[in-house]
């Protein structure tokens, strides 16, 4: 992205002018998620885990949604449960970001080995074939 003043207040949007032509590609094909394994070999990081908001939006949403503060209990994960059903990416409506939150619940309540697994297998089936809500 370009520098912006909002960048750590405004959520990517789709055709958003902050972001680069290159910014376009890396996002559309994910590898703009690389940098993150450091964090994940750092420890910081799980590879599949509830994907991180900014502060701000972590605080607005947890006013918001009853259980939102439930999934800090988990590591954040690069990708997750909720992003390869397609709750990726821009929250344009309150049911966005409900529905994103059910998911990383039902994530942590049902979590396996077999289901990480699968989850990245998905993931990777998704950067393939693409997803609408990367941009």
């Amino acid at each position: 992205m370009r520098l912006n003043n909002e960048a750590n207040s405004k959520q990517a949007t789709m055709n958003d002018d902050r972001i680069t032509r290159i910014g376009k590609i890396l996002r559309h094909t994910s590898l703009d998620e690389f940098p993150q394994f450091l964090n994940v070999f750092m420890g910081d990081m799980s590879i599949v885990g509830p994907r991180p908001h900014m502060l701000k939006h972590t605080d607005e949403y947890s006013k918001m949604i009853n259980q939102f503060m439930v999934r800090q209990f988990l590591k954040p994960g690069i990708t997750g449960w909720a992003q390869i059903n397609g709750y990726r990416g821009e929250i344009k409506t309150i049911d966005d970001i409900r529905k994103r939150v059910e998911y990383d619940l039902w994530y942590l309540e049902n979590w396996s080995l077999w289901f990480d697994t699968k989850i990245l297998f998905l993931t990777i089936y998704k950067i393939i074939v693409g997803d609408k809500n990367a941009f």
